[in-house]
């Protein structure tokens, strides 16, 4: 009926180690090729850092799983330069909307104002993600390696060393810092002992994707209690190739080999989309999920990332989004770690910052979780309460979550952030990642966002007080609102409260690191070095 993904399989080549029976050396071994690890691999490869990727499979991940990527991982995937590619295949959207039995209750808009250059969502199936990724990875020399089993660890003051297993045999090797993205079941958190410690969840959810040709806007669709699921909850996005992703709650006492079935799958659909409507299904599985988290991302030279540091549940697309967002934090440190520009003590500010952000997701999580599935007669009769108002009343309507969409979490207390010195308006405080804007150069178009990401930055409004800003190893460019670009609708100055004389200091991974009211290049020097988490003394 309709076209369907043809699966790559990707090439088993053995590896130097298992050849030569020796042991190979390397200054980042990632372990799990998904989104997590192929991002943590493309940043870093950017960034000059060779990377070995280990992957226990040979092709990319069965069914759309990770669905939904919100702005922010958009915007870190086109600083790696694979955004373009991503968006263009996937569908756009940004209009959501929530219905109790047949009626709206309400609907959001998750990007209201213009002036961005990545759209406020996009779903895409993981497949199509992770090839892209693959290919990004192979172009930018990351060192692949398929049907590569992690099976041991043993780790030391200088690296990991990681036993791996292969088709052709076993072999070892060391890496200097391990990244572990192996996902939910992690193979290396068991292997270091790290406790993971949170809330699971009884519920279950079956996930159909369903090729059809349907006439739903691009919008999120969320229902409580529908005619055609009574009782239940279900959720509904549109996906690449006329592919729609279908979300059914079933309750606590559902047999997952049973709810597969499509003898059981197929009536529930056909209640949904009626007796006219033609439709194949792609995948069907059945879940539960828990929110919690490891207690230390960092773990010696091993840091955890994604699925393998922190887990909640899919209404919110909190997960990959948030996975994505931690290899963003990680990489830039690990890379100045590794040219020796930073001590090894700032991949603790990793820990830091990126469990905050995971405490904020599990916290969003865990409320929309207990909002869809009330866990005792008096939280249904609330939230169906809640429900019934907000058809008339706006108050309760903020009161009604179907999945708090994801949003990156500022970290404005982070030791590597200068708090500020004078007031400022606006978003824009230190710990916070920065706001697109469109600008001009020499008469062509472009995006502020474009110019960040490549190192330590410094923005300015005004005339260019100097061509960079240097602090031991590192040079900061400065980048000048009025001499190098124009502020061509005037969204920028308006986004950082951008005076004359305003000025940002902008960390690798497009964060505020520090800003103030007129342009100190000694102060800005001191903001680099705390940046790196090294003393002043050291610059």
């Amino acid at each position: 009926m309709l076209k369907t993904y043809a699966f790559p399989r990707f090439e088993y080549r053995p590896s130097p180690g298992l050849r030569s029976g020796t042991v190979e050396r390397h200054p980042v071994v990632v372990v799990g090729a998904g989104p997590v690890g192929l991002s943590a691999a493309l940043d870093l490869a950017r960034r000059g850092v060779p990377v070995v990727v280990l992957d226990d499979n040979d092709t990319v991940s069965v069914g759309s799983r990770a669905l939904c990527y919100a702005k922010r991982t958009l915007e870190i995937w086109d600083r790696l330069g694979v955004a373009d590619r991503m968006v263009g295949k996937g569908v756009q959207w940004k209009i959501g909307k929530v219905f109790r039995d047949e009626d709206l209750v309400y609907g959001f808009d998750l990007l209201p104002e213009d002036g961005h250059r990545m759209p406020a969502m996009i779903n895409l199936q993981q497949y199509y993600l992770e090839e892209y990724l693959v290919e990004a990875c192979v172009a930018a020399g990351v060192d692949l390696r398929w049907k590569h089993r992690v099976t041991g660890l043993e780790r030391a003051a200088d690296g990991v060393a990681l036993d791996v297993e292969t088709p052709d045999g076993a072999f070892r090797l060391h890496a200097a810092w391990t990244i572990a993205c192996d996902g939910a079941n992690s193979g290396l958190r068991r292997m270091v002992g790290a406790d993971f410690a949170g809330q699971a969840f009884q519920d279950r959810f079956l996930i159909a994707d369903v090729l059809m040709k349907a006439e739903f806007p691009t919008e999120r669709w969320f229902w409580f209690d529908p005619p055609f699921h009574r009782g239940q909850s279900v959720l509904l996005h549109r996906e690449a190739d006329n592919v729609w992703r279908i979300d059914f709650q079933l309750g606590w006492d559902a047999d997952p080999e049973e709810e597969r079935k499509p003898e059981r799958v197929i009536p529930r659909i056909r209640a949904m989309l009626g007796p006219e409507v033609e439709f194949d299904l792609e995948w069907v599985s059945v879940y539960q999920f828990a929110c919690r988290r490891i207690d230390r991302f960092r773990h010696g030279r091993v840091l955890f990332a994604g699925d393998a540091a922190h887990q909640v549940s899919p209404f919110g697309a909190r997960g990959a989004n948030s996975g994505v967002q931690d290899v963003d934090n990680l990489g830039w440190k690990l890379a100045l770690v590794l040219d020796g520009a930073a001590p090894e003590s700032l991949l603790d500010s990793y820990h830091d910052e990126r469990s905050l952000a995971a405490d904020d997701n599990i916290a969003n999580s865990t409320r929309s979780t207990d909002f869809i599935t009330p866990k005792s007669r008096a939280s249904r009769v609330l939230r169906d309460a809640v429900l019934e108002l907000a058809e008339h009343e706006p108050f309760a309507r903020r009161l009604v979550n179907s999945g708090r969409l994801s949003m990156p979490t500022p970290c404005p207390d982070s030791p590597l952030v200068t708090p500020d010195a004078e007031p400022f308006e606006g978003a824009m405080r230190p710990g916070t990642p920065c706001a697109d804007a469109p600008l001009a150069h020499d008469g062509r178009r472009g995006w502020l966002l474009n110019r960040l990401g490549r190192g330590f930055a410094v923005l300015t409004f005004g005339p260019r007080p100097v061509a960079e800003v240097r602090s031991g190893a590192i040079a900061a460019p400065v980048l000048s609102v009025g001499d190098d670009v124009a502020d061509v609708e005037g969204l920028l100055a308006r986004r950082y409260d951008g005076r004359p004389g305003t000025t940002y200091l902008i960390r690798p991974d497009q964060h505020v690191a520090a800003r103030w009211r007129a342009f100190d290049a000694a102060a800005v020097a001191a903001a680099i070095d705390r940046a790196c988490g090294r003393p002043r003394s050291a610059a």
